[in-house]
């Protein structure tokens, strides 16, 4: 698929949840009420990537955000985290037809900003990750994918009913996140620092 928008989380494709509420929260905004469209999907024979599945860990994800989104990092050591993840974490995921992963909204893209910083430690980043309920979401990458999806109606999700819920579950990460970030690391505690100067690969143990 070549449509969409290239700086989405997971690159061009059209992004679903299968979590019905954040489909209503997802879709309206502070000012419009937006609607939420039902697909099933029949994912037989097609090749799908849950980053979320045990065959993946936290940097992979990072490594497919980082690919995507648009990072405004100047300092020495971000770029260098930055290079490092893409150069060792990435998964080959560009030939696949489904994509499932977290949704890195703003809460999410403050976490791995402040990993690639060196202020969040790997095992705060992982705790982050599953706070505030923020939710996974599934992209359908290929034509054959959307070929797939079979359209089975929508219903309106109003501003004022679910804008407000929305901004609830992000505050509740924010403030999750606030409380990780001002614990003390275990001593021996995971940087990205580490994780450079230690050449870690994608199949190191420790990422498991």
């Amino acid at each position: 698929m070549s449509g969409g928008n290239p700086a989405n989380d997971y690159g061009p494709g059209f992004y679903c949840t299968k979590n019905l509420e954040l489909a209503y929260e997802w879709a309206c905004t502070d000012h419009y009420t937006g609607f939420a469209n039902k697909y099933e999907l029949d994912d037989a024979g097609l090749a799908i990537i849950n980053l979320n599945s045990r065959k993946y860990h936290i940097l992979n994800w990072l490594a497919v955000l980082l690919e995507n989104r648009i990072f405004d990092i100047t300092a020495s050591l971000p770029r260098q985290a930055k290079k490092y993840i893409l150069d060792n974490f990435l998964p080959d995921y560009k030939g696949c037809d489904i994509l499932t992963g977290y949704r890195a909204d703003d809460s999410y893209f403050s976490f791995a900003r402040a990993f690639l910083n060196n202020t969040l430690t790997l095992e705060q980043l992982s705790r982050a990750m599953h706070l505030g309920r923020l939710g996974e979401q599934v992209v359908i990458r290929s034509a054959g994918a959307f070929e797939a999806l079979f359209y089975l109606g929508a219903a309106p999700a109003t501003r004022d009913a679910w804008f407000p819920r929305r901004m609830a579950r992000d505050e509740a990460a924010r403030e999750a996140f606030s409380t990780i970030q001002q614990e003390t690391p275990l001593v021996d505690a995971v940087y990205i620092v580490d994780i450079i100067r230690e050449k870690w690969q994608n199949n190191d143990p420790r990422l498991q």
